[in-house]
């Protein structure tokens, strides 16, 4: 979340270890609530070969780039890496060109994240920042260009955006109202978010009209991007929980990413879908 085998030996390991998560929950900190995670989820999300692209609209209309996320084994061996990349479109380029790369390295059964190297290049600006995780010591460190390095103690285990999203795809989401904390290391500080499930929904999709589980994170911090309101996404509601649509407030109207490539082994009902040309 090799390729060549029908059930991974990783896969069946992320099945146990899910299933005691299911079973008596896996702490984040004693004093916290563990995260419940549902193991077929966990086993898909985290399978080590997927990848997607999302067209980017400002209000749903004028297109004004890409995202593309994958995630696949560490070249290093230890881990897997979650890829982001944000880049411009159209008239948008000329305005605000964009193309900035996220790449965290995460580990473990309830994987966290050890490294993430952001490289941000907008309106010609190269911006490169380094945060360390010690998912033992509770302390990270961060650096901004060549900046001196900043070390932050937390009260626990923490996230990062993307790994935060990555996780959420794999909790148990069960029913309306339910609701789970995922710690979250963003704007220097730890924060606990909480993820609700705000119903089921058949939402219109790349794989057609499809059953979703609406899900929204209640984040209090601004991340890379500010937002001013709440971000909202759509899930397919089975084991793969494809993202199908993410929507996010910002300070003028909202952001509208929809899922337009997919692929993954781990759900072969979705390989390699993509939309028609030119969306």
């Amino acid at each position: 979340m090799n390729t060549t085998e029908q059930v991974p030996l990783r896969q069946i390991g992320f099945f146990f270890v899910a299933l005691l998560a299911l079973l008596c929950g896996l702490p984040l900190h004693a004093a916290e609530p563990a995260l419940l995670l549902q193991p077929e989820a966990l086993a898909a999300v985290y399978s080590g070969q997927e990848t997607m692209r999302f067209s980017i609209s400002w209000s749903g209309g004028i297109k004004i780039g890409d995202l593309r996320l994958s995630l696949a084994p560490a070249a290093s061996g230890g881990g897997q890496v979650i890829t982001a990349r944000v880049t411009d479109y159209g008239i948008f380029r000329a305005v605000y060109p964009v193309d900035d790369t996220f790449a965290t390295l995460i580990s473990g059964p309830l994987k966290l994240p050890r490294r993430y190297d952001v490289l941000q290049i907008e309106r010609g600006k190269t911006v490169r920042r380094l945060t360390r995780y010690d998912q033992r010591t509770f302390t990270a460190s961060y650096r901004k260009q060549e900046q001196a390095t900043e070390t932050f103690a937390l009260a626990g285990p923490v996230y990062n955006e993307f790994s935060a999203f990555f996780i959420t795809r794999a909790l148990r989401l069960d029913q309306a109202g339910q609701q789970q904390r995922v710690p979250v290391f963003a704007d220097k500080k730890r924060h606990l978010v909480p993820i609700k499930v705000l119903g089921r929904e058949r939402r219109n999709s790349l794989f057609g009209t499809v059953p979703t589980l609406k899900v929204q994170p209640k984040m209090a911090f601004k991340g890379l991007y500010d937002k001013d309101g709440d971000t909202v996404f759509w899930l397919t509601d089975d084991a793969c929980r494809i993202p199908v649509e993410i929507r996010s407030k910002i300070l003028i109207g909202s952001l509208v990413a929809e899922l337009v490539e997919y692929s993954s082994p781990a759900c072969p009902q979705r390989l390699n879908s993509a939309s028609p040309p030119g969306r």
